[in-house]
């Protein structure tokens, strides 16, 4: 997958299911031919921020960015011309990036003079950072961005088969909500996965409580009576 050995932005709002995109690329890798890394504090200084990437790495860290830097390029060379592995470094909510970092990081993206990469940036983030990226500062990093998916909330009938995957994941064997039950939990979450599951979940503890066999539109709204979406 050639693709993977590239820059990719994930970007959408909270809730709409980021993390299970980046589950699925991690299932999606093997792990014999990519090294993920997984970094969510991203509110660093350049030198700090390197210094992260060293640990993440099992880089020892260095005085200064640029032997930080040098440090990391012959880590991530040795990787994949000794072990064949490509080092993906995911970056969680990039959004809240300082810009001393932010404006820095098209250098370790392309430290192979435009060749393909021998490491991958995964950002994600809310949507207005891709407006960020588009500043001025910024844009050599856009370039170099090559695959961008932008998450929008589920549609009724993705909330339905949403609900009913994770219940088979679970083991349920039969239908737990009503159709009804389903309709009313998609317009009460707007289709916003992270609500969903709290929402549900709530649901179906009011309806077994009232001894009900199924999670219907009731269940749905007395659940939304007790929770915070």
């Amino acid at each position: 997958m050639r693709n993977c050995r590239r820059h990719a932005l994930v970007v959408g709002e909270p809730g709409v299911g980021k993390t299970c995109v980046l589950r699925a690329l991690r299932q999606q890798l093997s792990p014999t031919a990519y090294k993920v890394h997984y970094i969510a504090h991203v509110t660093l200084g350049r030198r700090d921020f390197y210094r992260q990437l060293c640990h993440a790495l099992g880089i020892e860290s260095k005085a200064t960015p640029a032997a930080m830097f040098s440090a990391i390029q012959r880590d991530c060379t040795m990787a994949n011309r000794e072990h064949r592995l490509h080092v993906v470094l995911v970056l969680d909510e990039v959004q809240l990036m300082a810009d001393s970092v932010l404006s820095n990081l098209h250098v370790l993206a392309n430290f192979e003079w435009d060749a393909e990469p021998l490491l991958s940036f995964v950002f994600v983030g809310l949507p207005e950072f891709q407006e960020r990226l588009r500043l001025s500062l910024n844009r050599s990093l856009l370039t170099r961005i090559h695959t961008r998916v932008e998450l929008s909330p589920a549609s009724p009938e993705m909330t339905s088969a949403y609900v009913r995957k994770r219940l088979e994941d679970a083991g349920a064997t039969s239908e737990i909500f009503t159709r009804d039950g389903l309709t009313f939990l998609h317009e009460v979450t707007g289709g916003v996965l992270r609500s969903i599951d709290v929402i549900a979940d709530a649901a179906m503890r009011v309806a077994a409580d009232a001894d009900e066999k199924l999670v219907d539109r009731d269940s749905v709204r007395s659940a939304l009576a007790h929770t915070l979406i």
